[in-house]
């Protein structure tokens, strides 16, 4: 089923008329989910299930996608923790507002470049000294005060009861568990919870994480005296402050002291997330937005702007050169990524020029349709080349995603994460506190190095697009394929007309010319991957073409897991749509 989809062969629709209905026949696996009140689609369809069941009690989609949020952090919590990150994109309808939370930590203090160069040899080794604030609490918190409606308690309901009473191990999480199984073995806590009876957990068994449960039910008890004394936002106040300056903080640092980390109460104390404006960035009728450079999420509206006037809206979407010329846009945006990205609280990035037509339109005349530009040439005056140092890279396990629009218009898109492979447990919490300082470089003047209170230079990337017709809610896990998988899905729907479903399961191609965002940064010199359910033409002309073609299996987890949620404001018609890639599900009504 779905052999060549995207082959031209669908009937094709106009993004403004997705909700419609119109085309006729099958063009997808799925279906589009399609409603009238609201839509949500998420890596997980328990965690869907958790963020449907807020919108049918009256929540908005700020408040469903925090619930989604907080059960991914149990269902999936070999890729999200609830003590990782969680970046957030929200769009209030009634405010015609779009804002960031930035939902990423900082490096403690006590950390510095020198202690690794010094002790280390400029490596960022797995475990506990990789560990930056966690931001995924507050995120979810700040989230619900500045733009919700419903308690942290009403929404970690759900997550609370999937860790407390347990769920289905599922294929996936089985697989990377099993796959990552000697990361876990390295700490006594992570065993103990991943590898019960010493061996991963098999497909259909219970998996519990009864600590993990007991965390969130102390946030929420916490938030529940304070609520009765004054109010909702007092409550919000109550469940930070029991992680940040509490009990669980206390744990945290604690462990951390007596195992050498460098995470400190006043660390956790002092941090707060950012509320900000996003990025926006206008191509052909819609603006596309993204999270600041804090995160890779401006290569999206880099790898648009590069594409504009290149003449890819007149390729079928089948045709090779099309992928050619998607490759090679990704390729150069990449290299403005490593060149200048970082927090910009602490460095000066500047996106302004790097999206202007001048600059674009220099890296658009750089692409030749008639060759791949090989790694040297296009790195020849960029940073050190990080296949020298290490020229094979294994793809981490990474993150998750989630999309929620509402009956009042009102969207949001996350994508949280941490991993609980290559960093301990704090034990008796069942939380593994972010190991994102692996996206951060141990190499000075590196715009993303090591420095205390900077923020790593984060994969995850929640992004937003809209006209005056529509808005869409994507993302997707994937670390360094997540703005290739999103770019190919927008242009699915905007260049080829595509249905959303339809768009996401069409056949991807991916770039991993450039320096891995985590440590210790390889890169794939020339090597580009297609998905095998793309016309076989793709791989043959890309080859001749000079790309390093290796076959990705069809519908590979490692090409992302896309989900999407769009209304039609015309209409009010509400879709949405989710990768068979990986355990997405949408839900709608």
């Amino acid at each position: 089923a779905g052999k060549r989809i995207g082959a031209g062969g669908a009937r094709a629709m106009s993004i403004d008329s997705i909700a419609t209905g119109a085309g006729s026949g099958p063009v997808a696996m799925r279906p589009t989910i399609r409603g009238t009140r609201h839509a949500i689609s998420s890596g997980h369809y328990l965690a869907t299930q958790a963020g449907f069941a807020v919108l049918e009690a009256g929540g908005n989609a700020i408040d469903a996608g925090v619930a989604a949020g907080l059960a991914m952090a149990v269902v999936q919590s070999e890729f999200v923790n609830l003590a990782g990150v969680a970046p957030i994109m929200v769009h209030i309808a009634n405010r015609r507002q779009t804002a960031t939370v930035s939902g990423l930590g900082v490096w403690p203090a006590a950390a510095s470049l020198e202690l690794f160069l010094d002790r280390h040899g400029g490596a960022i080794p797995e475990g506990i000294l990789r560990t930056v604030v966690p931001a995924a609490p507050d995120a979810w918190i700040t989230a619900l005060e500045h733009f919700g409606t419903m308690s942290f308690g009403e929404t970690a309901a759900a997550a609370i009861r999937f860790a407390r009473e347990g769920f289905a191990m599922y294929p996936l999480m089985a697989e990377l568990i099993a796959a990552f199984g000697d990361g876990y073995r390295r700490w006594p806590a992570n065993a103990a919870i991943y590898l019960p009876g010493g061996r991963a957990p098999r497909t259909g068994e219970p998996f519990v994480q009864a600590d993990l449960a007991r965390v969130l039910q102390h946030m929420a008890d916490q938030e529940r005296r304070a609520v009765a004394r004054g109010g909702r936002l007092a409550g919000l106040q109550a469940a930070r402050e029991a992680f940040y300056r509490g009990d669980i903080a206390a744990a945290i640092c604690d462990f951390h002291a007596a195992e050498g980390g460098l995470l400190t109460r006043d660390d956790m104390a002092a941090f707060r997330v950012e509320i900000e404006a996003p990025l926006r960035y206008r191509h052909g009728d819609m603006d596309v937005y993204s999270c600041p450079p804090w995160c890779q999420g401006p290569a999206l509206l880099q790898m648009l702007a590069i594409l504009d006037d290149a003449g890819i809206d007149a390729l079928d979407a089948a045709s090779p050169a099309r992928f050619h010329l998607l490759l090679e846009a990704m390729k150069l945006a990449f290299v403005d990524r490593e060149r200048h990205y970082g927090d910009p609280r602490l460095r000066q990035v500047p996106m302004a020029a790097l999206l202007a037509p001048d600059h674009t339109a220099r890296q658009r005349a750089a692409i030749d349709p008639a060759r791949a530009r090989p790694h040297r040439e296009l790195w020849a005056a960029a940073p050190p080349l990080a296949d020298e140092r290490a020229p094979e890279r294994r793809p981490p396990l990474d993150t998750s995603y989630v999309a929620v629009i509402d009956r009042h218009g009102n969207a949001f898109s996350a994508t949280p994460s941490d991993v609980s492979y290559d960093t301990p447990v704090v034990p008796g919490t069942g939380l593994c506190p972010s190991s994102r300082g692996a996206q951060s470089w141990a190499v000075a003047d590196h715009p993303a190095a090591v420095r205390p209170g900077a923020r790593p230079r984060l994969t995850p990337a929640p992004a937003m697009a809209e006209n005056g017709r529509w808005l869409l809610a994507f993302g997707t896990p994937g670390g360094d394929m997540q703005c290739q998988a999103m770019l190919q899905v927008l242009l699915n729907l905007q260049q080829h007309k595509m249905e959303l479903q339809q768009a996401i399961e069409a056949p991807r191609v991916a770039t991993f010319s450039f320096p891995d965002s985590f440590e210790p940064h390889g890169a794939l010199p020339d090597r580009v991957f297609v998905e095998d359910h793309a016309d076989g033409n793709i791989a043959t002309r890309l080859r001749e073409l000079g790309h390093d073609v290796h076959p990705w299996p069809a519908f590979t987890w490692r090409a992302g897991g896309v989900c999407a949620a769009l209304l039609d404001r015309e209409s009010g018609v509400l879709q949405a749509a989710a990768d068979p890639r990986r355990p997405c599900y949408a839900l709608g009504w």
